[in-house]
C-alpha cells in the first residue's frame, strides 16, 4: 500500500459515521500478503460474521458446476462487519463519484 493509500485509510477510519475518539493509527505492514478475489461470500451466526474471498477461474456460464478456489475466510465480530460495511459503502460511493456508476 503506498503512503496516499494509507492516509486514506487512516482518514477513512477517523472519520467514520461511528463517534469515536480520534486515534493515531501506526500501520505495521511487514509480512503484509496481497491476494486476489473475484468471488466473495458471506453468512454470519450471533457471534460472528464471516467473509469468504477466492477465485473463479471458470468463466463459461454453461457450465453445471463451477469451482472456486476459497484464499481466505475473515471472521468479525457483527461491530466490526457493519464498520467495515459503512467503509465500504463510502468507498465505492467515493469510487463511483470519480469513474461513474457501477452496474
Amino acid at each position: 500500500m503506498n503512503k496516499a493509500s494509507q492516509e486514506e485509510v487512516t482518514q477513512m477510519a477517523d472519520e467514520g459515521p461511528v463517534a469515536e475518539p480520534k486515534q493515531r493509527i501506526k500501520w505495521q505492514t511487514e509480512g503484509l500478503k496481497s491476494s486476489y478475489a473475484n468471488f466473495a461470500n458471506a453468512n454470519c451466526t450471533r457471534e460472528e460474521v464471516v467473509l469468504n474471498f477466492g477465485v473463479n477461474n471458470g468463466w463459461d456460464r454453461a457450465q453445471p458446476e463451477v469451482e472456486i478456489q476459497l484464499g481466505h475466510r475473515i471472521m468479525l465480530s457483527p461491530f466490526a462487519a457493519k464498520r467495515l460495511a459503512t467503509m465500504l459503502a463510502q468507498l465505492i460511493a467515493e469510487y463511483e463519484g470519480r469513474y461513474g456508476e457501477l452496474k
